[in-house]
């Protein structure tokens, strides 16, 4: 004989899972009636569901920072569309991944998967954190971050050695923007530097110059086009949005600082 599911209970299983009616009462009938168990056999068949959206692209979602005194944390939770990335629940995860992080560093993402896969059940998207990052700065330097109105889609936090907070806040405007790879030139892995110049070195540009003058040429094209590239390069080199006539290199030694690290967090992947 089946058990008769009230509307009631269909009602309870549905409030704290956030599943379809029609998925509670057939949970429930499966069950006979057990709301744990129905609620771990709709976990299951959330995690069933989550391995398939796995794959699917997210470009929205959500980056966040928090700073306290001389640390800062940031993180970033994907999904797939913008009406998620506005859901409550959705902003909810997003802010305990990052007060996590805050609290005990980057590593603490792997504690929310579950909580992850879940919402994705229960919302319907690919759900991912895509980066998270906290910085301890020690005395003597300033820690600042960014988020790029009104979608905040994009994130940055940065560390300076001396210079002031607004001037942190500036920087880490600059890197949501021009997307540096590295802080300086040194960061740069030899291997990446010798592939770029062997590039500008075969081209016909400079093939067509006397050789006398080749690694000349190179050396300024590597320092335009490569180390002030913008994405991408480096960000001392890059030039400064906030006057272009300088790099942020200079002007970060016009006010007696130098960029410690930085991390720059986009849903959207670029």
């Amino acid at each position: 004989m089946s058990t008769t599911i009230s509307a009631s209970l269909v009602k309870e299983l549905r409030d704290q899972t956030g599943a379809g009616m029609m998925d509670c009462k057939r949970a429930l009938e499966e069950t006979g009636g057990d709301i744990e168990g129905a609620r771990v056999l709709l976990r299951e068949r959330g995690m069933a569901s989550a391995g398939k959206r796995a794959g699917r692209t997210t470009t929205e979602g959500l980056v966040e920072f928090v700073l306290d005194g001389n640390r800062g944390s940031i993180a970033g939770v994907g999904c797939e569309t913008e009406p998620v990335s506005k859901n409550d629940e959705f902003r909810a995860f997003a802010q305990n991944v990052l007060r996590a992080v805050h609290a005990d560093g980057a590593d603490a993402v792997g504690s929310f998967e579950e909580e992850r896969v879940e919402l994705i059940a229960k919302l319907g998207e690919n759900i991912v954190v895509v980066g998270a990052e906290r910085f301890e700065a020690p005395d003597g330097n300033v820690v600042a971050g960014y988020t790029h109105p009104p979608a905040n889609k994009i994130g940055v936090l940065v560390e300076l050695s001396g210079g002031s907070a607004e001037l942190a806040r500036q920087i880490a405007m600059h890197i949501s923007f021009a997307a540096p790879e590295w802080t300086a030139r040194h960061d740069v892995p030899g291997e990446v530097v010798d592939a770029e110049r062997a590039i500008f070195m075969n081209s016909d540009e400079v093939q067509s110059k006397p050789e006398a003058a080749r690694e000349k040429i190179v050396d300024g094209m590597l320092g335009k086009r490569f180390f002030a590239a913008t994405p991408g390069g480096v960000l001392v080199d890059q030039p400064w949005i906030h006057d272009p006539s300088k790099s942020v290199g200079q002007a970060l030694a016009e006010a007696g600082a130098s960029a410690t690290q930085f991390a720059r967090i986009s849903v959207a992947g670029s």
